[in-house]
């Protein structure tokens, strides 16, 4: 039983280190963890570089460029939710504070959209404050170039039997 499984997962990740599989299934984790389900993409783009390290950029580029789509899909939602609900909801004192800072930093504040927890929904209240929407969707890219780039080299290379098993 035990050599099955294992042969099996062996099986899988050979296939997923093609580019032609493995490249795709890094963008659609990469789209579906910037929205707001709780899903990191990180380990995606490592597992894949760990398992073929000509894939390095290729991960990278192509999680950044999941990852912003994800990051706008977010932003039109909150575009919508604030059509849909801002005449009826008053902002208590605080929340009105956090907007203003949003809005005093503009489409700058999506370069904070890589953070763990806050980032997310970061998109969606830029989308929710009618941020413009290319600039935030740069700015989403720049941060997220730079969290995949950092996240992947220091997890692959700082720390190389940290993943081994990979």
């Amino acid at each position: 039983m035990e050599g099955g499984i294992v042969s099996w997962v062996n099986g899988l990740l050979a296939v997923l280190t093609l580019p032609n599989v493995g490249l795709p299934a890094v963008f659609l984790v990469a789209i579906i963890s910037a929205t707001l389900l709780p899903l990191g993409s990180e380990f995606a783009v490592i597992g894949l570089v760990k398992l073929d390290a000509t894939l390095f950029w290729p991960a990278v580029l192509v999680a950044t460029v999941g990852n912003t789509i994800g990051g706008a899909i977010t932003w039109w939602m909150g575009y919508g939710a604030e059509r849909a609900y801002e005449k009826i909801r008053h902002h208590p004192p605080h929340e009105a504070r956090a907007l203003q800072w949003l809005q005093r930093f503009g489409a700058k504040a999506c370069l904070l959209s890589w953070l763990p927890a806050v980032g997310d929904p970061l998109c969606a209240v830029a989308g929710w404050l009618k941020l413009p929407f290319w600039p935030c969707v740069a700015y989403m890219a720049v941060g997220k170039f730079a969290r995949y780039v950092s996240m992947t080299a220091a997890l692959l290379w700082w720390f190389p039997g940290q993943f081994n098993s990979l």
